[in-house]
């Protein structure tokens, strides 16, 4: 048997293909990859067993630059999507076998309702799922604080949008102060979400440093939300601690960050505008209740005036009347006073004559009760009186002008002195004999 050259065997493969498959074909496939090169794209797509993430069927696709200038600008007009990995399409292809190249789906139209549909239930599903945690409206629910001026960024820091957001709020009319902090991050292609979080993690760290945070795509495609639709993204904004302000798209593009932040604005200029205008808001709402203040403390004052005066007014009829008053009582006191004098001259004169009839008396049993005490007095130092004793016989013995109490003082040769009742006795010691008693 005569063996076919490889080149052979792939002409003869190309020639069935083209004879069996020589029309186009609509599939649905995930794309596992995308590349544009040259204008062209080359796709890898997958189909994955229903309910996991395990690939059954794998094909190569491509798009011709003269088909692909056409679907792609097409594409993203109407889905608001740009062709990206990971998405589910609709594609019309039909077969090609090159003996060189191998053979590969030649992509020639997209239908962009399908891919469409497909985006409408991830987001679905992302929703349902953000509504059963309990967490949908839960950023919505902070409060943005009155005086929302300290303001967290993530944007883009070369983008002309974060320019623009920060001309507006450094320019508006009211000349009201905010102070902005970017945080970089990627806001289009695979890494927005996990570019995003990353920034909103730096945010947490400095919580108490900002009022509220503002997600902003400056100048990027616009077209290109698919990187804000993630669960995993969509949990952090709702779950963030801070109000968070969405400007990443236009009117007709909403994703699902947008659905679940505190407020979702059009372009990074609206969201300049809503922080601006918030502001001026509180500013017109302070100056109407100084308006108020004022208002109600000068009407305050000005009643108070009028109670004064006319507190004023009833003082001066009072005080007057308790002059008067005053005086008639004076008047009626001045009349009362040689009468009450003379009373009380009388009454003093009287006591004191009194007091005179007393004297006498009262000055007799004085001296008697004093005389009395004298005579008691003079009985008792009489008692008293050492020289009784002596009288009666007795004597005092001293030595040194000291009584001798004990023999004990005394000393051979001292001279003692004996006192009676009619002299004194000088004698000179010779000796000491002390007295036993049984």
């Amino acid at each position: 048997m005569k063996a076919l050259s490889l080149y052979e065997l792939n002409s003869l493969v190309r020639e069935v293909i083209e004879l069996n498959l020589d029309h186009s074909f609509w599939v649905e496939a995930e794309v596992s990859d995308l590349n544009e090169s040259r204008g062209h794209c080359y796709m890898d797509l997958i189909q994955k067993e229903e309910g996991a993430n395990t690939p059954v069927a794998r094909a190569s696709a491509k798009c011709w630059r003269s088909t692909w200038v056409v679907l792609k600008p097409f594409f993203i007009k109407s889905t608001g999507q740009v062709p990206h990995a990971g998405m589910k399409m609709l594609l019309q292809v039909h077969a090609d076998f090159h003996e060189n190249y191998g053979f590969s789906w030649i992509v020639t139209d997209i239908d962009p309702t399908y891919s469409l549909g497909d985006m409408m239930q991830k987001r679905r599903r992302i929703i349902e799922q953000l509504k059963k945690e309990g967490v949908f409206t839960l950023n919505k629910e902070l409060p943005l604080p009155m005086f929302a001026q300290r303001i967290a960024v993530i944007s883009s820091d070369t983008a002309a949008g974060y320019g623009d957001f920060q001309n507006q709020l450094l320019h508006n009319e009211r000349h009201l102060a905010f102070t902005t902090t970017l945080f970089p991050a990627i806001m289009q292609g695979e890494r927005v979400s996990e570019s995003v979080i990353a920034a909103l993690n730096s945010i947490m760290l400095r919580e108490d440093e900002f009022d509220c945070v503002v997600i902003i795509r400056g100048g990027g495609a616009t077209s290109d939300l698919s990187g804000f639709d993630s669960l995993e993204l969509a949990e952090n904004v709702a779950n963030f601690p801070l109000p968070i302000i969405t400007g990443i798209g236009h009117e007709r593009d909403e994703s699902v960050i947008d659905m679940i932040s505190h407020t979702r604005v059009k372009t990074p200029t609206a969201a300049a505008a809503f922080l601006t205008d918030h502001l001026a808001e509180v500013a017109e709402r302070i100056d109407d209740t100084a308006r108020r203040l004022t208002y109600i403390v000068t009407q305050r004052m000005k009643d108070e005036r009028h109670r004064i005066d006319m507190a004023s007014q009833r003082l001066d009829g009072i005080v007057r009347q308790t002059m008067k008053e005053q005086q008639h009582r004076i008047a009626r006191l001045q009349e009362h006073i040689p009468a009450a004098c003379k009373l009380t001259i009388a009454r003093q004169k009287s006591h004191l004559d009194l007091l005179q009839m007393r004297i006498p008396t009262t000055l007799s049993q004085r001296i008697q009760k004093e005389k009395h005490r004298l005579l008691l007095a003079e009985t008792q130092l009489k008692a008293l009186d050492p020289e009784l004793p002596l009288k009666r016989g007795y004597s005092i013995t001293l030595h040194h002008g000291k009584p001798v109490k004990d023999i004990a003082m005394l000393q051979p040769g001292e001279q003692i002195e004996t006192r009676i009742a009619q002299g004194t006795i000088t004698s000179t010691v010779t000796g000491t004999r002390t007295r036993h008693t049984k």
